[in-house]
């Protein structure tokens, strides 16, 4: 292992130049470099003639440069356009041409090309104007020389992740260098799991990953470290999941008199989906360890009234709940339903937002006195000198949108406090089994007998007037209408509608005989508060808004949701906004307004959220278009950082790795067996301090 400890800068044709951009992609040791996992291969023997190639696949080919020119944007395109320059390089392989090209390129970059030079580019082949074009193409230049010679005669070669003025060429020979001398690499999975999974040893998949003699090689490779880091982040939540089942908690007695009077006070039935998890929840709760569950529930499901269930049953039991919210418009909606659900019952129950008011040094020391039963309301419960008498119940909604410690720092003001975490964001089962696999699961994937499906559709802006129309008819028959803008106001930066100006065209001169109003963020609770008020005791027709309306609002008269600028807007989000629509007893439209130019990629977003209602379905879309990292719109707290595995793609091997971790830690939770000591031994040096913080 000495000679891997090595500093990178050392091994030849390195040195410190080198050693600083290697350094910026978190190499700077030969181990470092070699689990530096090449992002994907070059296969010679089926380099396609350019005349095969086809429009949108992915392709690699090799050609001559016949010619380079840098074009200049063109005085009369609209300043929309965000490039300046474009280098623009042809090549051939005497079958047909074909263009690569770099918009905004660097003068380093321009200078890597010459005439009659033979390169490998890498892309996804698109038509424009009639010629075949890769835009920012994976390039690599043929060159003469020892370890070029190496290379070219190999008919795989590998494909690195670069960054500034890294080259495959550079990282190949680094490699080349390293193989030229005897190392060891400790093995980390027992002798068992690789027999039972067909997986190469670790040193044997470090060379067959490097430097492949055929494709069957780095496939299996790949799928060793695939599983590799699956397991041990599985092995991690398996030991999180044991630990938290053996935590001691309070056990409630179901006594059945707050929750038998809400079951009968309600107007409405509870769906089969809502009984279920409701009586999971309850059988958690009653034994004597701590709760620590997730609800999924699409938008509408009827998550809040699940939890107020659970929050009644502690009140039964003598402790308090608290419920905490995002944001002070959805920490207000809760508590205004939490109220009209309690109408009549014997329960304590206020809200508490941030910053000072009156009564709010008087409603703290309430709670601390155990006068109020339940207590919703933002970050402003975890703050230091909000104390609870006997918290027993912590219900933690959107809660992908508070930090770990946030969450954390909650439930650790009520010993051995149950917990249940709401979501309204459908999580794909692939992303449920890694970041929330030491927790129990509960879905609500039926929605209540009134809500009905709503009708979507994408247009672009040229049917602008129609859409006007259609929601003149709608506001003249008593319905009310969101219209949602991406931007408060207009932007020298970004062309793009906003809100402010579309409320003043809309209320001047488009919808002059409604009431239209506008809302935004930068605005005082206190404006949002009444406007939210007057929208939903129609006296207001259309609301004017940006995405702060994506959660809090529950209108059962409004029937219309418009988007505009849909194409910029991410899947979930959409989903979220339709969401505010049909919770009543009209049908109900949500009209997505496309403005070009539209990607491929905007295309298949709004195809999908105009194809189908179903959250799940359209979670599973979004995984693939965004990945892990980006699902939850900020970077997940504990989602762990994958190199090589990618939990979409990989979800097979994901669930036998879950299978695999969660029998051993059943069987052996501290590792002890002998057949576990490498196990032992790479987990507790490498994984121990973040079981201790990941996924609270």
């Amino acid at each position: 292992m000495a000679y891997l400890n090595n500093e990178i800068k050392y091994v030849k044709g390195v040195g410190p130049r080198n050693a600083k951009l290697l350094a910026k992609v978190g190499i700077k040791t030969i181990a470092d470099m070699l689990f530096y996992i090449p992002r994907d291969y070059i296969n010679r023997t089926v380099n396609k003639p350019f005349y095969q190639l086809k429009i949108n696949e992915y392709a690699t080919i090799t050609g001559k440069i016949i010619n380079i020119r840098i074009k200049s944007k063109q005085p009369y395109l609209p300043s929309s356009v965000k490039w300046n320059n474009q280098l623009i390089i042809t090549i051939t392989d005497k079958t047909s041409f074909i263009q690569c090209v770099w918009f905004n390129p660097s003068q380093w970059l321009i200078n890597q090309f010459e005439k009659g030079q033979q390169v490998i580019v890498s892309g996804i082949i698109k038509e424009y104007r009639n010629n075949l074009q890769i835009t920012h193409p994976d390039y690599e230049i043929l060159e003469e020389g020892k370890e070029a010679n190496f290379w070219s005669s190999r008919e795989i070669l590998p494909i690195y992740p670069l960054s500034g003025q890294l080259s495959n060429k550079l990282l190949r020979n680094i490699i080349l260098h390293i193989f030229s001398r005897e190392f060891y690499i400790p093995e980390i999975l027992p002798e068992y799991i690789l027999r039972k999974f067909n997986l190469p040893s670790r040193i044997d998949a470090i060379k067959r990953i490097h430097l492949p003699e055929q494709e069957q090689d780095f496939i299996e490779a790949r799928h060793r470290f695939i599983f590799e880091e699956l397991f041990f982040t599985q092995l991690m939540l398996a030991r999180r999941r044991l630990i938290w089942h053996r935590q001691p908690g309070n056990v409630m007695v179901l006594k059945k008199t707050l929750t038998t009077q809400l079951k009968h006070s309600l107007n409405f039935e509870l769906t089969s989906a809502q009984k279920r998890v409701i009586r999971e929840i309850v059988n958690d709760m009653q034994l004597p360890f701590q709760m620590n569950r997730l609800l999924q529930g699409d938008v509408g499901s009827g998550k809040t009234i699940v939890a107020l269930f659970a929050m009644l049953l502690a009140v039964e039991n003598g402790f308090q709940s608290a419920f905490m919210a995002p944001t002070e418009i959805l920490a207000t909606q809760h508590y205004f339903s939490i109220k009209s659900f309690l109408k009549g019952l014997p329960v304590k129950f206020a809200l508490l937002l941030g910053g000072y008011y009156k009564g709010k040094k008087a409603l703290k020391a309430q709670v601390e006195k155990g006068e109020i039963d339940i207590l919703v309301g933002t970050h402003s419960l975890i703050q230091k000198d909000v104390n609870f008498h006997k918290l027993g119940l912590v219900v933690i909604d959107e809660q992908h949108r508070f930090g770990v410690i946030q969450r954390e720092t909650l439930s650790q003001k009520g010993q051995f406090a149950d917990k249940i975490y709401l979501t309204a964001t459908p999580i794909p089962r692939s992303l449920a089994l890694t970041v929330y696999g030491d927790l129990d699961v509960s879905i609500i994937d039926e929605l209540p007998p009134n809500r009905k499906e709503v009708a979507t559709y994408w247009r672009t802006e040229k049917h602008k007037d129609k859409i006007i129309q259609f929601i003149r008819n709608e506001v003249h028959k008593g319905r009310q209408a969101y219209v949602v803008c991406p931007l408060v106001e207009e932007s020298e930066k970004l062309d793009l509608i906003d809100a402010t100006n579309t409320y003043e065209q809309y209320n001047h001169k488009i919808f002059p005989e409604c009431e239209v109003a506008l809302l935004h963020g930068r605005m005082s609770n206190q404006e949002k508060d009444e406007i939210m008020s007057r929208f939903k005791h129609h006296l207001i027709d259309i609301l004017v808004s940006t995405t702060v309306i994506e959660v809090g609002i529950d209108v059962p008269n409004a029937t219309i949701m418009l988007i505009e600028h849909s194409e910029r807007f991410g899947l979930s989000q959409l989903h979220q906004l339709r969401g505010r629509v049909g919770r009543g007893e009209h049908k109900s439209y949500c009209i997505l307004i496309a403005h070009h130019p539209i990607s491929d990629e905007a295309r298949l977003r709004l195809d999908t959220i105009s194809n189908t209602n179903d959250g799940f379905k359209i979670s599973e879309v979004d995984l693939e278009l965004r990945g892990p990292g980006e699902f939850f719109g900020t970077k997940q707290s504990g989602l762990p950082n994958f190199r090589i595995a990618n939990i979409v793609r990989d979800r097979k091997i994901l669930e036998q790795a879950r299978e695999i971790a969660f029998y051993i830690i059943q069987k052996d939770p501290e590792l002890k067996h002998p057949s576990n000591a490498i196990l032992k031994k790479h987990y507790f040096k490498y994984y121990l301090k973040k079981e201790k913080l990941f996924s609270h």
